[in-house]
C-alpha cells in the first residue's frame, strides 16, 4: 500500500467516542490525541495533539441534540483546517435537524440546509452519514455525501430470525418511509403494508390507518428514527388488531427520548432492534442494539483508497 494511504487519523467528538473506538478498531487504528478544554460559562475548545498537515481526517461525531455536539464537530472541522489537513471527512452517523429539512408551515427555518452549510463553511471536504431523514437532503451540500443505509445491517439480522417468506410482511409507520419498506421487501421477498398518520403536532399523533393486510402475518416495522416511540407503538398496535402474529421493529437512529424504552418495554412490540449510531444507556431488555461501526469503517477504507463504496449499499 503506497505511503498516501497510510496517513489517515480518526478523532471523535466527546459525545461519540464510545462508537469512534469501535470504528477505529475495525478500521485498524486507534483514536487520535485531542483534548477538549471547557471554560467556565460553557464555552469550549477542541485542540488537536499531533500533526494533520497533508493528511486525510475522519472526524466522528453524531450530531443529537444538545446542539454542542454539532456545534464541537464544526469547531473540529475548523481546527483540522488551520492544521492544513488535506482532506477532512466528517462521519455523522445520525445527522441531527434533518426532520426540518423543508418549508412545511409559513414562517420556519429550513435546518437541515443550513447544517448543510455550516460543514462546508467549517472546511468539510466529504461527509458520510447513515439514513439521512430526508434523501433530498444530499443536494442541500455541494461536497461530496456518501449516504449510507442501515438496511446493510439490518437486512441480515431479520434473514436470521427464520420467518417464512409468504408470513413476512414489511411495514412503515407512515408513507414517507414507503421507499424505504418497498426496498427491504426487494431483497426479503415479502408483501408490504403502509400506515397513514396525520399527526396535531411534532410528536402527538393524531390518527392512524393500515393500508394493506397483516392477517396471520409476522410484521417488520423500518423506520429511520425512534424518539418517543409513539408512532411504532401505534402502528404495531394497529397491526395485532387487524389479525397479525407478531410486530418487530427496527429503528436506525435511537433517539429514545423521555420515557420511550419504558413505553417500549410494556408495548406489544416483541423486539426492537436499533443501531449504535446515537449512544444510548438501553434499560429495556426488548431493545437490542447492532453496531454499525464496521459499516462505516469499511467506508472509510475505500474513501482512502480511492475504492468504490457502491458494494456497501442494500437499498
Amino acid at each position: 500500500m503506497s505511503k498516501k494511504f497510510e496517513e489517515a487519523k480518526i478523532f471523535s467528538t466527546s459525545t461519540s467516542r464510545e462508537l469512534a473506538k469501535k470504528i477505529s478498531s475495525a478500521y485498524g487504528i486507534s483514536l487520535g490525541k485531542m483534548e477538549l478544554q471547557r471554560f467556565k460559562d460553557g464555552e469550549f475548545k477542541p485542540s488537536f495533539r499531533e500533526s494533520l498537515r497533508g493528511k486525510r481526517v475522519f472526524l466522528i461525531g453524531s450530531t443529537f441534540s444538545p446542539t454542542d455536539n454539532l456545534m464541537e464537530l464544526l469547531l473540529m472541522i475548523d481546527a483540522a483546517k488551520r492544521a492544513s489537513a488535506l482532506y477532512i471527512n466528517a462521519v455523522i452517523p445520525y445527522f441531527g435537524w434533518a426532520r426540518q429539512e423543508r418549508k412545511d408551515e409559513p414562517r420556519v427555518p429550513i435546518a437541515a440546509k443550513l447544517v448543510a452549510q455550516m460543514l462546508e463553511t467549517a472546511g468539510a471536504s466529504r461527509v458520510i452519514t447513515m439514513d439521512l431523514h430526508a434523501d433530498p437532503i444530499q443536494g442541500f451540500f455541494e461536497i461530496p455525501v456518501d449516504h449510507l443505509y442501515s438496511s446493510t445491517i439490518f437486512v441480515p439480522h431479520i434473514k436470521k430470525l427464520g420467518i417464512k417468506e409468504n408470513e413476512l410482511v414489511i411495514a412503515s409507520p407512515d408513507m414517507g418511509g414507503s421507499k424505504r419498506a418497498y426496498a427491504y421487501s426487494k431483497y426479503l421477498d415479502s408483501d408490504v403494508v403502509i400506515c397513514y398518520k396525520q399527526r396535531k403536532k411534532a410528536n402527538v399523533i393524531g390518527k392512524m390507518e393500515l393500508i394493506g393486510n397483516v392477517k396471520g402475518k409476522h410484521v417488520v416495522l423500518v423506520d429511520d428514527i425512534i424518539d418517543t416511540g409513539g408512532t411504532l407503538i401505534k402502528a404495531s398496535n394497529l397491526m395485532l388488531e387487524k389479525g397479525a402474529k407478531s410486530v418487530r421493529a427496527y429503528a436506525t437512529h435511537a433517539l429514545l427520548s423521555d420515557n420511550a424504552q419504558e413505553k417500549i418495554a410494556k408495548s406489544n412490540l416483541k423486539e426492537l432492534v436499533v443501531t449504535d449510531s446515537i449512544p444510548r444507556k438501553i434499560l429495556s431488555k426488548k431493545i437490542n442494539v447492532l453496531s454499525c461501526a464496521p459499516l462505516f469503517a469499511d467506508v472509510m477504507h475505500n474513501v482512502h483508497s480511492h475504492r468504490s463504496i457502491s458494494g456497501k449499499f442494500i437499498m
